[in-house]
């Protein structure tokens, strides 16, 4: 471009600016008579456009936010089945390894029928302070409605809710693993699935008596791990000890598993579904607040289990001169399950230690099963019923709209309501079909015996 054209360009440029401001001056007494106009709707405007600026969303916008934080949650809640599962796998023998996928997903989906055939009403209709809902299918929005009147979608709602429902029943899975018939363990899963736990939930979350006294458990350490391990203990008194698990002088014989990369696996998979698990109770994420406080619970979740897993090796160097890494895993557990009863209100600090103490528990309990003769296989009672309920009690320290006592009352009923019912359901079964397999059976392993395909053929015999 020679200097010329430059010129030529610059002139037409400053020609057309010209223009441009001679025609906003003609338009100006005009835009001024619109303004005078429009002021009355704009004065009238100003309150909303001022709630706007602040944040105050609009109920479609804080209904769409509120669903997608549902189903974000359930998503994460849901892969926790798949965390179970690997966990579990790992743990267990080579011989039990298919049989303990197929409980998992068996038991997944037969909480997800039970809890809308009849789990979901009776935790959440018609409660009303009381101790149970009503018995009937939960029926969705229509095609193409909205429940604005709650602010998200209900069947949102129950899918959320159901994932807890199957997490419940995974923690009995592990317990009574390589001895239980896999029929035997599907009806009590239909039972507790859709009567138990929906009956012990109402009493919290429904509405139920227990929320109207106060009593607090924001994502579930009772109501869902402490429920789980109650089921797990009444099942394993009943259903005795792996063959060969305890010597004749009552001292506990390890029962090494397959896979701890599995098992590790299966961790990490827990501790990622656990974000949903704790951070989608808030049940609310169309306003700031809501997003940061669901932020605070993701930062504590994960505070919390990394306390329970340093506490659980330190311990560990301490007292035994070696670091397990199985019950290292299920220090993290611990630490998650811990602080699932108030995972918003502690400070950082405050869900390091909460986490920690479920670490303790881990080392102390754990040995102390074997003494008592308890087999639990994967650690589900240390990691989900004690901790849950050091989660619970300690609640009122960072929440001081609860108290110490109805929070013991809360466990309490909860405890003597699972165990007593449990055990009373696991006595028929065993009474009526039988709990536990032949000798020969468990020997070979559920895989062969039960499942017929090995998830290792080439090494799953024997007593491996």
């Amino acid at each position: 471009m020679n200097f010329r054209t430059l010129i030529y360009l610059s002139a037409i440029g400053v020609g057309l600016t010209a223009t441009a401001a001679f025609a906003q001056d003609a338009a100006a007494p005009a835009a001024d008579a619109a303004a005078q106009a429009a002021s009355p709707a704009a004065d009238a405007a100003a309150p909303a456009a001022d709630a706007a600026a602040a944040g105050a969303p609009s109920d479609q916008v804080a209904y769409i936010f509120n669903t997608l934080l549902f189903l974000v949650g359930g998503f994460l809640v849901m892969w926790m089945a798949a965390g179970f599962a690997m966990l579990e796998a790992g743990l267990v023998r080579s011989k039990n390894v298919s049989m303990q996928c197929l409980k998992n997903i068996a038991l997944y989906s037969t909480a997800g029928i039970m809890f809308w055939a009849c789990g979901y009403s009776l935790m959440y209709s018609g409660v009303d302070g009381g101790y149970f809902g009503t018995i009937a299918p939960y029926a969705f929005d229509p095609v193409g409605g909205n429940a604005l009147d709650t602010g998200y979608s209900t069947a949102s709602d129950w899918f959320f809710q159901m994932v807890f429902v199957a997490t419940a029943a995974s923690i009995v899975s592990g317990t009574l693993a390589e001895r239980i018939k896999l029929g035997s363990f599907m009806v009590f899963t239909i039972v507790l699935t859709g009567f138990i736990y929906p009956i012990a939930g109402s009493w919290q979350w429904g509405g139920g008596w227990l929320s109207e006294m106060g009593f607090s458990d924001f994502a579930g350490s009772t109501l869902v791990h402490s429920v789980g391990g109650w089921a797990a203990l009444a099942g394993v008194l009943l259903l005795g000890s792996r063959t060969g698990r305890f010597a004749a002088d009552g001292r506990g014989v390890p029962m090494p598993g397959s896979s701890i990369p599995l098992a590790t696996l299966g961790t990490f998979i827990l501790w990622l579904g656990w974000f949903g698990f704790n951070g989608a109770s808030q049940l609310a994420m169309g306003t700031i607040s809501d997003a940061s406080d669901v932020s605070r619970i993701f930062a504590n979740t994960n505070l919390a289990a990394a306390g329970g897993v340093v506490v659980t090796m330190i311990l560990l160097q301490v007292i035994y001169k070696r670091v397990d890494v199985t019950m290292v895993l299920n220090g993290a557990l611990a630490g998650l399950v811990s602080i699932t009863a108030e995972p918003l209100q502690p400070e950082a600090w405050q869900a390091i230690l909460i986490g920690g103490v479920g670490g303790v528990i881990v080392v102390v309990a754990v040995p102390l099963l074997d003494k008592l003769q308890i087999d639990d296989v994967v650690g589900a009672i240390p990691v989900h019923l004690l901790a849950g309920i050091w989660g619970t009690i300690i609640v009122p320290a960072t929440n001081s709209e609860t108290s110490y006592l109805t929070q013991l009352i809360g466990i309490a009923a909860y405890g003597v309501f699972t165990f007593v019912v449990s055990l009373v359901v696991w006595g028929i079964i065993k009474a009526i079909m039988g709990m536990r397999v032949s000798a020969e059976e468990e020997s070979l392993g559920l895989d062969r015996t039960e499942v017929g395909v090995e998830a290792y053929p080439e090494f799953a015999t024997g007593q491996r």
